[in-house]
């Protein structure tokens, strides 16, 4: 794991002085940091290319799609042609006016997605190369952006999402297997354009592989048929017989791939990162230098089981805590971000965030050091579960006013439900669809 330090020191400051409201109001403004350095209204227009001699189309899907149209028809010249079709999350869409927008289904897809999918799929067919296509794209994408090949129906489709999903598989495996029973994703739409296509990519997946982002509908992708295979027998899922036939005849050869890597086909995209979560984590790190506590960014790559990343980082943070770790000295905030994954076995609400938080308070509280730290976990596209919460924030007493309260935090963690303890405390991180989205963000501040 590597780390990086802030290069601004801020001023010195005695943490004793500062009361539990301080702590909470500084994490909850590194967290609000985090996502407005990831605004696409704040971004996208210096990404964008040149109007064509043609006319421009705009098409995309994810969390960001809105506010990433929006952008476009701030920043794109009144007296040239513009029109386009987004999709996005349920309560995620913005009022256009020269590019539609639709909500859909997410995380799993539905067909209302469906329909839009083939509107941009026949829009994108009848481009020119005088035109220019635009494509907005961000995390959410895969299923929003769903349209199936003809042999699977979105009742299948949608029955292998909600699997893979309780599987507790990363998003990269499930990506391996939507892009091979897409007719739109995996680099399929930039193979149905005529015109040149610019990408402009808001990644949420670790090490910003944009054919990973939304399953990469405008990118190579390296991954095959026989992958897809691998990861439903990785995970144990065993999917509807239509989409087992299709990947199955896809092995033998009788399907195409999708576009590989070096693909000629592929030579009209350009692809362009506007947000990365190391962007948003460095955003935060500025905030805790600004109040005087030390920032450690452990990268934006931390990854697996929520319970079991936070057990892992807990050891550390004792260490830190008990001033037995040579060159941290306190106070110091330890900053992530990347996508745990949680396998769903109880019926909770809670998501990988606060299942993570969660998981921190209790391995503290066995180390010892738990009346010490302080922490946020949220996602920084405000939704974390099966909830209207974003995350959670915790405190060196929240395990003390939940028990209090008569709630069991063990029994908690074990159903999956973790906001339950952090709600009735007023702790749980509420901002609304923020309509960005680069992947969680973590931070745990030892005093």
């Amino acid at each position: 794991m590597s780390t990086e330090t802030s290069s601004r020191p801020g001023p010195q400051v005695d943490e004793s002085q500062r009361d539990q409201s301080d702590w909470l109001t500084l994490l909850r403004q590194s967290f609000q940091s985090a996502i407005a350095a990831a605004d696409p209204l704040q971004l996208l227009s210096n990404a964008l290319p040149s109007p064509p001699t043609g006319r421009t189309l705009v098409v995309g899907a994810g969390k960001a799609a809105a506010s990433m149209a929006a952008a476009v028809e701030a920043a794109w010249p009144q007296d040239k042609p513009l029109s386009g079709l987004v999709i996005t999350r349920y309560a995620h869409g913005l009022p256009l006016s020269r590019i539609a927008c639709i909500e859909a289904g997410h995380p799993v897809p539905d067909q209302a997605g469906e329909k839009a999918a083939a509107s941009i799929f026949e829009q994108v067919g009848r481009l020119g190369p005088d035109d220019q296509l635009i494509v907005l794209v961000s995390g959410g994408g895969s299923s929003l952006l769903s349209l199936p090949v003809e042999s699977v129906s979105m009742a299948d489709l949608k029955r292998l999402t909600a699997d893979l999903l309780r599987s507790g598989a990363p998003i990269t495996d499930m990506n391996v297997v939507r892009k091979h029973l897409s007719r739109i994703q995996g680099g399929r739409l930039a193979l149905a354009s005529r015109a040149p296509v610019t990408a402009l990519v808001i990644s949420d997946v670790v090490g910003d592989d944009p054919s990973a982002i939304a399953s990469g509908p405008c990118s190579a992708d390296p991954s095959t048929y026989r992958d897809a295979l691998d990861v439903l027998d990785r995970w144990e899922v065993e999917p509807p017989a239509a989409i087992r036939a299709h990947l199955r005849a896809g092995l033998d050869g009788q399907l195409e791939e999708t576009p590989k890597p070096g693909d000629p086909r592929l030579s009209h995209v350009t692809t362009r990162l506007v947000a990365t979560a190391q962007q948003s984590l460095r955003a935060a790190a500025a905030v805790f230098a600004e109040a005087g506590v030390r920032p450690i960014v452990l990268g934006d790559s931390v990854t697996g089981e929520a319970r079991d990343v936070a057990t892992g980082l807990a050891s550390w943070v004792r260490e830190i805590a008990q001033d037995r770790a040579e060159g941290f000295s306190r106070p110091i905030a330890l900053i992530s971000g990347g996508e745990c994954t949680v396998t769903v076995r109880g019926a909770g609400r809670g998501g990988r965030c606060t299942e993570y938080l969660l998981s921190m308070a209790l391995a503290l509280e066995a180390l010892a050091v738990g009346s010490q730290v302080y922490g946020v976990a949220a996602d920084t596209d405000g939704i974390d579960g099966a909830s209207e919460a974003a995350g959670a924030l915790l405190t060196p007493t929240t395990l003390a006013q939940a028990r209090a309260l008569g709630l069991n935090p063990q029994r908690a963690l074990h159903a999956n439900d973790a906001l339950s303890i952090f709600e009735p405390l007023g702790l749980s991180v509420v901002t609304g669809p923020t309509r960005t989205n680069v992947n969680d963000y973590r931070a745990i501040l030892v005093l």
